[in-house]
């Protein structure tokens, strides 16, 4: 179910972070080593960078294999950028297809992924909607996904002003508390707003490798190269160019942050603003 990175450090170009690791996101899009549903990720792709100086980032997206688009190298080959958002994508069964439906998801500073499937979709939605958002806010979506529902609880909690990871965490909560009779959802979030990362593990893999001024979080290595650290399971991560943080789901945001895994108390759930549109 998907495929996804996110880099930030020394700025370089896209084909460097997307094409031309050995096992990197392009290779990933037919050949993934280590994804646990699905085998091929062929429904679209979609990238996001930065430029310097703008701190709103700039999309590529398409709805053909990354592999299909010949105007991609060329592409990859003259930007460069020190954050980007990537994915590909493996579409969950009864959702959109086409270039709306793939990440990464935007609005304003945000750049957003998610790497599973909404358990019970679409009547979990409806169980999460009630009484949380309003008409306009569902109107709204750019697709017709489970990723974009969830971008939109997502984006929520960050305009009432919650920091990346716990707008993560409080999200995948509310998902839990309110469709457990779906059974379980595999949330592995991704989000970035350029200058810090924050991802979940729920369901899916996730790793990273922090050295020379630049970290690379990533559903699985993009080589073979050493360095590269297993996020494990019910875990919030966040990431900058100086350090990463690894705590686990439930825990706060405040703390010492350390590298590698924490044992902090629970990450509390923050407010869902009603009628959020994503513009």
């Amino acid at each position: 179910m998907c495929r996804h990175l996110a880099y930030l450090g020394p700025a370089v170009p896209l084909r460097s972070v997307l094409l031309d690791p050995p096992h990197g996101l392009y290779r990933q899009s037919w050949a993934p080593r280590l994804q646990r549903h699905g085998t091929v990720n062929a429904d679209g792709f979609g990238v996001g960078w930065y430029a310097a100086g703008d701190p709103v980032p700039a999309r590529y997206r398409r709805a053909v294999p990354i592999w299909a688009d010949a105007s991609l190298p060329d592409v990859a080959r003259v930007i460069s950028s020190g954050a980007v958002l990537a994915a590909v994508r493996d579409a969950t069964a009864g959702t959109a297809l086409g270039e709306t439906a793939v990440a990464p998801f935007a609005s304003g500073p945000w750049l957003f992924s998610h790497n599973g499937a909404l358990a019970g979709w679409p009547a979990s939605a409806a169980a999460l909607s009630a009484g949380s958002l309003g008409a306009e806010a569902l109107l709204s979506l750019e697709a017709l996904t489970d990723s974009a529902f969830l971008w939109l609880l997502v984006l929520g909690r960050l305009r009432a002003g919650a920091p990346l990871d716990v707008a993560l965490a409080a999200t995948i909560g509310a998902v839990e508390a309110a469709g457990g009779r779906y059974g379980p959802g595999r949330l592995n979030f991704l989000l970035t707003d350029g200058r810090s990362v924050a991802a979940t593990t729920d369901g899916e893999a996730l790793w990273y490798r922090h050295a020379g001024g630049a970290v690379t979080v990533a559903s699985e290595p993009g080589d073979g190269e050493p360095g590269w650290t297993e996020v494990p399971d019910r875990q919030v991560l966040t990431a900058t160019v100086a350090r990463v943080t690894v705590r686990p789901l439930g825990s706060p945001a405040a703390g010492q942050p350390t590298e590698g895994p924490s044992t902090e108390g629970p990450l509390t759930e923050g407010p869902l603003t009603e009628g959020i549109g994503i513009r």
